[in-house]
């Protein structure tokens, strides 16, 4: 048979097959967006509704993104390495507003620089009815990181699912366990983060705890992979790693564009008791200093747990992290 037979039909291979062929990378990925419509505190309109796993696609139901209204919104899932990208799946809005996603890029690739927006757009959006999934099939894609922006002013940007199907690069290269940190792995991306207060920002996304954990070590707060209290006395930021560990190493990177001084004198707790939000959990380090936008590395020894917090003594203090890095076994 033509080998070019083979090549068409794998271009209009059902959506169903490719569930069955590759796995969902976006599910155990990091979803972030430009802002968000609703009260951080609700359960609406966040990032995470696009990749958990619910196709429902009515909005009041709580499985959906959703920004404000603005120029150029963007959604952005973080797969946390590099994949070929074989096809993505994009649920629409069905309870209303199916139109608002018209004109809709994808966009992959390695890059985070004007947030992943200028990485390669390998397909448009002409239009999704309402309620209903689409598939973009895909060859020679690869990329860390899926974008979808919906260029044009007073746009709003709703996305019910975002499904995204590869395999491991061929050319990932192998963990270097010369490396201080590389010979665990890092347990905190895939843990669950909270913490005492969120700065107040109206309905935007800035600040929120998991900002610190989704694989970004941007230290820039204001592009928004930072997490961020309100001052007061004694804030603190937590990691559930769902499972008790041994703690080798943890990284911290400060935030680089102001105010890293405000970190100075954090304690980082590792232990097994929520009593007092974990902070009463044995004091592994203390945190000197950390120069601005550096990271730097903890070595532990007899550490171990499933929380892991840091928290800031003293009155009317700010706590700002820019990633949370914890290594172990």
């Amino acid at each position: 048979m033509d080998p070019r037979v083979f090549i068409l039909l794998g271009l209009i291979i059902p959506a169903a097959a490719s569930y069955t062929k590759y796995k969902n990378l976006a599910l155990l990925g990091k979803a972030t967006q430009s802002i968000l419509v609703e009260n951080p505190w609700s359960g609406f309109g966040h990032a995470y509704n696009a990749i958990d796993g619910n196709h429902n696609s009515n909005y009041h139901h709580g499985s959906c993104t959703h920004t404000t209204t603005q120029s150029n919104p963007w959604w952005r899932v973080d797969l946390l390495d590099e994949y070929i990208i074989t096809s993505i799946t994009i649920t629409n809005r069905g309870d209303c507003c199916a139109e608002r996603l018209n004109g809709a890029e994808i966009r992959i690739g390695n890059s985070l620089f004007n947030n992943g927006n200028d990485n390669q757009r390998v397909a448009v959006v002409s239009s999704i009815p309402a309620g209903t999934s689409m598939t973009f099939n895909f060859s020679n894609v690869s990329g860390r990181y899926v974008t979808v922006i919906l260029p044009g002013h007073g746009r709003i940007l709703t996305l019910c699912e975002v499904e995204v199907y590869g395999f491991p690069h061929e050319n990932t290269p192998e963990l270097n366990t010369q490396e201080l940190v590389k010979p665990y792995k890092n347990l905190a991306l895939l843990g669950k983060a909270t913490q005492s207060t969120l700065i107040n920002k109206g309905n935007s996304a800035f600040g929120l705890a998991y900002y610190a954990i989704d694989g970004n070590p941007n230290s820039d707060a204001r592009d928004g992979s930072c997490s961020h209290t309100n001052p007061q006395s004694n804030p603190w930021w937590r990691v559930d790693l769902l499972n008790k560990y041994k703690i080798t190493f943890i990284t911290i990177t400060n935030r680089g564009d102001c105010c890293a001084e405000r970190l100075n004198g954090a304690e980082i707790r590792v232990g097994n008791s929520l009593i007092n939000n974990g902070n009463d959990n044995p004091r592994v380090a203390v945190v000197s200093s950390i120069p601005p936008g550096r990271s730097v590395t903890f070595k532990l020894s007899n550490a171990s747990g499933r929380y892991v917090n840091v928290i800031l003594p003293g009155y009317n203090r700010i706590l700002t992290l820019c990633e949370v890095e914890v290594y172990g076994y």
